[in-house]
């Protein structure tokens, strides 16, 4: 009898292996173990290196810092920008937290601190594509870890708006996640998105008002986008750069969105669609929407 459950048990171990391998061999992106909320509220299994790009070296936006896992293999990409007046260093939480579970971020520092969502679009475009140079320069501690075909923008307030933006210019990008995003051009452009964007908003924003910023633009984009809403409760237009609170929650919910349209990793469904969204506490979310997916 114990030698019979012993080789049930390890018939059950060999079986999940091979589903887990077969899993990976389906998608050359998933990375990573299996996620949990627990691993999704914290920093994620991959150690990670930085590198600064000066603002001397970069041309079309104004330097900033890369995350990069030190683990071989390819990686998708994300920008994230700051938000008006803001320095680079005032969302260095996102790029440790999304780094960590398996991307290569920049965090840009801005031409100016003044630039507008417009300039900042095109600036999250041009980190993009330094990035993707330096993973293609045997010089750089990058070589060979940008994958120049996944690659996503995020950003907080004008960084935001520029996010939403340069979905809208680039429909090449996998995913788009503005956080208290402020644009005070016309949402009708935003129709036309077909980059997966999350938008991250703030109950309480009295600079960009959920109501004609986040909430507005998340209503601009076309059903057939795959897109999502979570405002968190009480608290206000810099909930996404100090936390508020809410870095365990705000950090789950970017990563999954990151890891499902960037990795095509489908083991993240549960926190945009499926139990874990519906899980999200309304004691700490006052709004939750999803579509298109």
């Amino acid at each position: 009898m114990l030698k019979k459950s012993l080789r049930a048990l390890a018939l059950g171990a060999s079986a999940l292996l091979l589903s887990g391998t077969a899993s990976a061999q389906l998608n050359p992106y998933q990375k990573g173990p299996d996620p949990t909320t627990a691993a999704l509220e914290r920093n994620g299994s991959f150690s990670v290196r930085t590198s600064d790009v000066s603002r001397l070296s970069a041309l079309g936006f104004g330097g900033g810092r890369i995350w990069y896992p030190t683990a071989s293999g390819q990686y998708g990409l994300i920008a994230v920008s700051p938000g008006f007046t803001a320095p680079g260093s005032s969302m260095y939480f996102w790029g440790e937290r999304l780094s960590t579970h398996g991307f290569v971020v920049i965090v840009i520092d801005t031409t100016t601190v003044l630039d507008q969502p417009e300039q900042r679009a095109s600036q999250l475009m041009a980190a993009l594509n330094h990035v993707t140079d330096l993973g293609r320069s045997r010089l750089s501690p990058l070589y060979g870890k940008v994958d120049a075909t996944r690659r996503a923008v995020a950003g907080h307030s004008m960084g935001g708006g520029g996010a939403l933006v340069a979905a809208f210019a680039n429909p090449s990008l996998k995913a788009a996640i503005p956080m208290a995003p402020w644009n005070l051009a016309s949402v009708l452009s935003f129709g036309a998105i077909r980059v997966p964007t999350m938008v991250l908003a703030c109950q309480l924003d009295a600079i960009a008002p959920t109501a004609i910023h986040a909430s507005a633009f998340y209503t601009a984009l076309p059903s057939s986008t795959p897109k999502a809403y979570a405002e968190m409760r009480g608290d206000d237009h810099l909930c996404v750069m100090d936390g508020g609170g809410h870095y365990a929650t705000l950090g789950k919910l970017g990563i999954a969105w990151a890891k499902r349209w960037i990795d095509n990793d489908r083991r993240y469904d549960s926190w945009i669609q499926g139990a874990g969204w519906s899980a999200l506490s309304s004691l700490e979310v006052s709004d939750k929407r999803r579509g298109g997916f």
